[in-house]
């Protein structure tokens, strides 16, 4: 064979090979959802700009497969309004809701459980830990923390406490146990009976409980109890009182829109969240709602950006206002 023939066969040989790899590629990115402008790093930047999607159709590289998620009970309201929606639109994006092995679901587990590679990703009603952030190094990745929603902390006692609100000093004292009688802070002459969570409250007086529904049960058999959770969470239960909240005792704001419904009034009438006020910061005890993302270049990372880019998005705005919280956009 001459030279010439031999260099066009080799040539021909190098743009076949270059087909097939590009090829085989190609397939790649149409069965995992891959996107050609940057892979993981383009679909972290699509995060800032879902603002202009619509609707939950409109949100790219959503990955097919089941992925476990979990974590805050904050999130429980969000979990059954929102995703049953996100499971119609993306029947392929498999949400399958996961609790801990031992203890009860939180902030802290849920992290816990994307660290040791339990769950894809989390949901989050307090900021990562530095803890967590080392620990993640020490495994080969990162986390990253992704807003979608303001929610509002709301203190709950027992409805036939005689107290009018409470400052956030005075709420903190409570828990770092300076006060310990409600007569401190204009109520009866009545021990206090704070109960807590694990992952906050350090204090020996604080009583922790396991989980929600039970630290409720007790403020509402208990005068002297006291507890403090979501709003949603709170704001509507016929058994316990929302207490209004100030930065001072002559500035005291609901976590209820106003008027209050009495709770005898319940089984007909649930009291609303006030999401005005927690929107314009009026409410002092607000926070930010987070998924929690594993930054590992995997499809955990990819199915942790879709899900917070169908939450960002309007039909998921919208949403998370019915569930009760504020839309961040």
């Amino acid at each position: 064979m001459s030279r010439k023939n031999e260099t066009t066969v080799l040539v021909l040989a190098l743009l076949i090979t270059v087909g097939l790899v590009g090829g085989g590629v190609w397939l790649l990115i149409k069965r995992f959802g891959i996107d050609l402008g940057g892979l993981f790093h383009n679909q972290s930047q699509s995060v800032e700009q879902s603002t202009n999607v619509k609707s939950f159709s409109s949100v790219r590289n959503v990955p097919s497969g089941v992925f476990n998620y979990g974590g805050s009970t904050t999130w429980v309201s969000i979990r059954t309004t929102v995703d049953p929606v996100i499971q119609s639109v993306w029947p392929q994006f498999r949400l399958r809701y996961t609790d801990p092995d031992r203890g009860a679901p939180s902030s802290e587990t849920g992290i816990s459980m994307l660290l040791d590679n339990q769950l894809s990703f989390s949901q989050s009603s307090v900021p990562i830990a530095s803890e967590a952030y080392q620990q993640a190094r020490q495994r080969g990745f990162t986390l990253k923390e992704i807003p979608v929603a303001i929610d509002g902390i709301a203190i709950a006692v027992n409805p036939n406490l005689n107290i009018k609100g409470l400052t956030v000093a005075q709420f903190n004292d409570i828990y770092t146990g300076k006060i310990t009688n409600w007569s401190q802070v204009g109520g009866p002459d009545l021990k206090i009976i704070a109960y807590g969570k694990k992952d906050r409250d350090k204090n020996a007086t604080v009583i922790l409980m396991p989980t929600t529904t039970e630290a409720l049960r007790q403020v509402a058999i208990n005068l002297g109890a006291i507890y403090y959770t979501s709003a949603p969470l709170i704001v509507s239960q016929c058994h316990v009182k929302p207490l209004p909240v100030g930065r001072n005792i002559n500035e005291l704001v609901p976590p209820y829109k106003p008027p209050f419904v009495p709770l005898r009034q319940c089984s007909q009438q649930r009291n609303q969240v006030n999401t005005e006020a927690f929107l314009s910061g009026q409410y002092p005890l607000s926070r930010r709602l987070l998924v929690v993302v594993k930054q590992n270049g995997q499809i955990d990372q990819q199915a942790g950006i879709a899900y917070a880019q169908l939450l960002l998005s309007a039909q998921g705005q919208e949403l998370i206002t019915k569930a009760g919280f504020v839309g961040i956009r």
